[in-house]
């Protein structure tokens, strides 16, 4: 991988039209790799996205004894070993930049009796794995990180989990579903109480795969899922829509690009994950949902966006966690709506890829941007983006969100340090300069 990939971009006036499909949801084939591996049967999987985040969980399973063939153009089929089958792994195993493979699959490992370690790249052995192993170890599980609480994670194997009535600290999908993963290998009814909704994808597959998930809404906010340990996964055909997150920058840059009418096929529209969607018609987009259908248990629509001018608003909290991966697209956006935008309660950002609230602020205030920063957020004063030089930090989502800037700056941007774009989008740059803007490599 070149260390140090750089995206430029120049300032178009022409509008984005056509029709495009973004790869597939990067939540979804994660777990669908996961639980087409632990199930008994051979299941095909359609609409994967072959990003390189995805891949390295592929590749853990089959360093654990399962064979797949391919993926051939977003097609996988694999082999499940059942829930019982996995091998110990001869090496560590590695999960390159992600950060969702990593804390589901501690899930899953934790629950083994042969030991395992995960490590990651530079930048996901730096984000906070105790969030996991902390309510993981309470169920028995053998689990440590390094004294600072990041990668490594070294797992050591255990006969039996006990099951554990887990409320979360902060609303995670990703927290709530290491422990659910977890807790299909306890011994009893493993529950996990969060204060606010996040993404559902673990709990809609798992009933895909034929084991039963129940969820139990406690008031507006919070609701608590349960599983019981001991059941079994069976085989399944999974067709996985296009992600909402990778579609999300396109919806922003057809947003704010005058004269845009661009539609995004096939996209997933879970409503744990429409947050996006809900701020920006809050701000005064025209996103129209076409052609609504579910598949495999999973809502999808046709979206069509077409430019209108934005306003500033105060996003309400509750949209953060419906949301938190499309934040540095919507800052963005804020940058472009007439009037202050303000982010709040969003401290999670800074514990991403990258500390999104601090490259976004950085990027933006080289390009001109008026801005002020907060511990939890950032306000943003809406106006002319101009051009200048950017830190992605190598987090993908940053890069990505600047790129969409270059489509309305004064002059072309330049952005550093983009390698990590390839794990979860990986035909970003060709599909960009497919609807009209003008991103170079």
């Amino acid at each position: 991988m070149n260390s140090n990939l750089v995206y430029s971009t120049q300032a178009i006036s022409a509008p984005l039209k056509g029709s495009i499909r973004v790869p597939g949801d990067k939540s979804m084939s994660h777990r669908a790799v996961m639980f087409s591996s632990l199930a008994d049967g051979t299941s095909n999987i359609k609409g994967l996205l072959e990003g390189e985040d995805v891949m390295a969980t592929l590749a853990a399973f089959q360093a654990m004894g399962v064979t797949a063939q391919g993926p051939n153009n977003g097609e996988l089929t694999i082999d499940g070993v059942g829930m019982r089958g996995l091998q110990a792994p001869e090496d560590a195993l590695d999960m390159g930049n992600s950060g969702t493979a990593m804390r589901l699959i501690s899930g899953i490992l934790a629950a083994q009796n042969f030991p395992s370690k995960l490590v990651g790249d530079e930048s996901l052995s730096g984000r906070p794995m105790r969030r996991v192993t902390v309510p993981l170890s309470s169920m028995g599980a053998r689990c440590a990180t390094d004294e600072n609480g990041c990668p490594p994670i070294h797992i050591r194997g255990v006969d039996q989990l006990e099951p554990i009535d887990y409320k979360l600290p902060i609303a995670s999908a990703q927290i709530k579903s290491a422990v659910l993963l977890a807790g299909l290998y306890a011994n009893g009814e493993t529950s996990v109480t969060e204060p606010a909704p996040t993404r559902d994808h673990t709990e809609r597959m798992l009933q895909a795969y034929g084991y039963e998930c129940r969820t139990e809404k406690l008031n507006d906010q919070a609701s608590t899922v349960s599983v019981t340990g001991g059941g079994q996964l069976m085989a399944a055909d999974i067709d996985i829509p296009a992600d909402i997150s990778s579609a999300a920058f396109f919806m922003v840059a057809a947003s704010i690009v005058p004269g845009s009418d661009l539609t995004l096929e096939h996209v997933g529209i879970n409503p744990t994950r429409t947050g996006v969607i809900d701020v920006l018609r809050e701000m005064g987009a025209d996103i129209a949902f076409l052609n609504e259908r579910d598949i495999g248990g999973e809502p999808v629509a046709d979206i069509r966006v077409r430019y209108v001018g934005l306003k500033g608003i105060d996003i309400d909290p509750k949209y953060v966690p419906l949301a938190i991966d499309e934040f540095p697209v919507l800052c963005i956006a804020a940058a472009c709506a007439d009037g202050v935008t303000t982010i709040s309660e969003a401290e999670e950002l800074r514990h991403k890829e990258s500390d999104r609230i601090s490259a976004m602020v950085e990027g933006l205030r080289a390009l001109g941007v008026d801005l002020v920063e907060h511990k939890d957020g950032v306000e943003i004063t809406g106006g002319k983006i101009h051009g200048g030089d950017v830190n992605s930090f190598h987090d993908h989502r940053i890069a990505m969100a600047f790129s969409v800037a270059g489509a309305v700056a004064s002059e072309s941007i330049c952005i550093d340090r983009c390698e990590n774009v390839a794990t979860s989008f990986p035909n970003f740059i060709d599909l960009a300069n497919h609807v009209g803007m003008s991103v170079n490599v």
